[in-house]
């Protein structure tokens, strides 16, 4: 066997559910968005408030599969990598030719640290202003109405994020295999996450478990 069969432990069970958990809320939440907020399609699916509930349920649920992936070490490691942009994550966001191999690109690139900012806040921002507009006794009118317009803008800019998600998810199937299976490509994770390879510890390189990143090990055959 070659290189090619050598695989890596990527994402743990705990992770891939969460990931699966937040795919399916968020979809239905950006799904009802568009049948309450686009007429023909509120006029033919009907039952609007049904549809207004499924979609608060929806939001206020968003948060829960985050929320409970923290009793995973793994998920929280991921989390503290995440959270942490270096120098060479903010040129690797400036430069066009990112992908050459010249950068440290540990277990996330930029752009999916960015990524995961950006829906993090978000999801914040849509569930508080969510809050103000479903319970009408909380506020006066003004901040209801200030928080309609953030809400509405909020869920524009999610919704073409997740569809950019989608885009880069269907162009690499290599990584939609790492977040269905947990393994990748030692080939291809040298290739697009070379500092991650680098730093890898025994347990994630034999299957035991997923890591973030720290010392070396063997990579499993398929």
């Amino acid at each position: 066997m070659g290189d090619s069969d050598l695989t890596l432990s990527r994402f743990t069970r705990v992770e891939r559910w969460v990931h699966r958990g937040t795919a399916l809320l968020m979809g239905t939440c950006l799904l009802t968005a568009f049948v309450l907020y686009y007429g023909p399609m509120s006029l033919a699916v009907g039952h609007r408030h049904v549809v207004e509930l499924v979609h608060v349920v929806a939001g206020y649920a968003l948060p829960v599969p985050m929320l409970l992936g923290l009793v995973s070490a793994a998920y929280r490691a991921d989390l503290g990598v995440l959270n942490r942009f270096s120098r060479d994550d903010w040129q690797w966001l400036r430069s066009r030719n990112r992908r050459n191999g010249s950068f440290a690109v540990g277990k996330f690139n930029a752009g999916q640290k960015l990524n995961a900012s950006l829906v993090a806040g978000s999801v914040v921002v849509l569930v508080g202003t969510g809050t103000l507009m479903f319970w009408t006794g909380l506020v006066r009118l003004s901040w209801r109405t200030g928080a309609t317009f953030v809400h509405d803008w909020f869920a524009l800019g999610l919704g073409l994020l997740v569809l950019g998600h989608i885009w880069f998810a269907i162009a690499d199937p290599h990584a939609r295999e790492g977040m269905r299976t947990g393994r990748v490509s030692r080939r291809w994770a040298e290739k697009e996450h070379p500092d991650w390879v680098a730093r890898l510890s025994p347990s994630a390189e034999d299957g035991r478990g997923a890591a973030s990143g720290t010392g070396r090990g063997r990579a499993r055959r398929r």
